[in-house]
This record gives structure tokens, sequence and C-alpha cells, in this order.
């Protein structure tokens, strides 16, 4: 079953976020999703995250479909492309057959490899989710009919961690009506938190992937908790990881998954690059 199937009849999803190559080879991300195949649902495919240029989120996430029969979700950002070059990638997606998208404002060039660069940002991720839908409707933004209308299943991100939970609801009910499917969110930490958020987004029908950072040492704990919008970890979870470490920040990792098993519809890896780490959480979950 593609994702969206098991989505729709209700089954716990499991995908991993992988960073694309600084690289022409895709073979490195090829080593990573043959150690994951079988063992998640898709692959995230992120686009130059942190305004860090990387090989073609789509381009890769094909090649993952088509060489390594591995289900991918790929990300498509705001910052380097206007409506016409947005659609324009999104119908040669729809031609590869790669049919997972993630929408994403994205990151200025300020703080990546390319700080000269100039952004776009002509919409935002809300006006890029309409782009998606109308494209799936058969037409283009500027409404001419297309020649065969798309399929996406489009997902959007969420924030369980956001100041107020009133505000990320109706957010997420204009995603909803902008063409978003399903939802995935920044990592949690505080469980109550979680199910406050999944509470509160009961009334819509989409599933919701809650995010998970495993937590590498106390330095990063305490920079995602201080520097990272969103983020919020309890002083319980600080002061074990600080004790612990990594093994700690794995336990941790591990009790919260089984708790997202219980409340959400699927849980979202971003385990930076620690396929290790990763197999071990889900192996024991």
């Amino acid at each position: 079953m593609t994702l969206r199937e098991k989505h729709q009849q209700g089954k716990f999803t499991i995908t991993v976020e992988l960073d694309p190559p600084k690289s022409s080879s895709a073979q490195k991300v090829f080593d990573q999703a043959a150690r994951l195949k079988g063992k998640v649902d898709a692959i995230n495919i992120a686009d130059s995250p942190m305004s860090k240029m990387r090989m073609s989120p789509i381009s890769l996430s094909y090649l993952l479909q088509h060489n390594k029969d591995i289900e991918t979700i790929f990300h498509l950002t705001c910052r380097d492309r206007n409506i016409i070059g947005l659609q324009s990638e999104l119908l040669g997606a729809a031609a590869l057959g790669v049919n997972n998208i993630l929408t994403l404002t994205g990151d200025k060039p300020d703080n990546g490899d390319h700080p000269f660069a100039q952004s776009v940002f002509e919409v935002d991720c809300m006006g890029l989710l309409n782009i998606a839908k109308t494209l799936n409707a058969g037409k283009d933004l500027a409404g001419n009919d297309l020649d065969e209308p798309t399929n996406f299943y489009i997902g959007a991100t969420g924030n369980p961690g956001a100041p107020d939970l009133e505000i990320e609801r109706q957010k997420l009910a204009a995603k909803i009506q902008n063409g978003a499917h399903f939802v995935q969110t920044q990592p949690i930490y505080d469980l109550e938190q979680a199910k406050r958020y999944i509470d509160k987004m009961s009334e819509f029908d989409v599933p919701i992937m809650l995010g998970l950072i495993p937590l590498k040492s106390f330095k990063m704990a305490t920079y995602l908790h201080e520097k990272v919008p969103g983020i919020n970890i309890t002083q319980e979870i600080l002061d074990r990881v600080e004790k612990g470490g990594k093994e700690a920040g794995t336990e941790i990792a591990i009790e919260t998954l089984e708790q997202i098993k219980k409340i959400a519809a699927g849980v979202h890896i971003m385990p930076l690059n620690d396929i290790d780490t990763t197999l071990h959480i889900i192996d024991h979950v």
C-alpha cells in the first residue's frame, strides 16, 4: 500500500527524513535508504535544508523510488522558485511518479552556504499548497487547463509547541482549505503538550505525524530548547540527557515513540543522518 492508502486505513506510519547529498552521486542516500527499507513507510527528502545547496529532492526521490523501490516524500520550498518554476517542478515530479510532497516556505539563504543568493518567496507555504491543489484539479494558476491533472498527496507542517494552539488550529484549518491532506510536525519532547495539540486538531480529518529528533547530547538539547522556536524540552528530559548523554536521548526517543503510537497517526523521525540510532529506536518499539 502507498502512504496515502495506509493513512486512509488508519495504519500507524513511520517516516524518516534524509538530507540529499552535496554531490552528483546519490549513493550515500541509497545506502542509508537500503537500511531503512522495510522498517519505514516513506523517506522524506529535504530541499536544500538550512539553505545549504544539495541535490534536487525531486530527482533524488525519483531515483529512490525507481531504483530502490522505496516510497518518498519530497520537500519543496518557496525560497528558490517563482510560481512558474514551482508549477514546472511539480508537473515534472508528477511525470516521474513522485506524488508525495511536503510544502514549506523555506529558510532564507543568509545563514546557508550561499549567503549571497537571492530569495524568491513569491508565495509562502499557503500559496504552494494552493498551487498543488490547483494542479490536482487540472488547472494552472492562470486558470488554463492541464492536459493531465496531477495526483499529489499533499503534506503540511504543524507545530505542537506553538505558544497559542488556537492560532495554530486556525493555521491548520487554512492549510487544509488550501489543499493539505496530511501533517508532519516539529519534534516533540513534551508529551502533554503533544496530546493537547492532537486534541485541539481532532476536528480535522487529516492524519498527523508527530515529529521526533533523538537527542545526541546535552548541548544539542539545550540548543533546541533555547534557540529553535516551537521546540520545548521539559526539565526532566534536560536533566536526563545531561546525566546520560546520547544513551539517555535514545531511551527518551523510544519512550516518546511508544506514546506517539497511542495518540497520533504516525511519527516523522528526523535523525540528522544517524541511521544506527533510528533503526535502534524503531526496532525497540
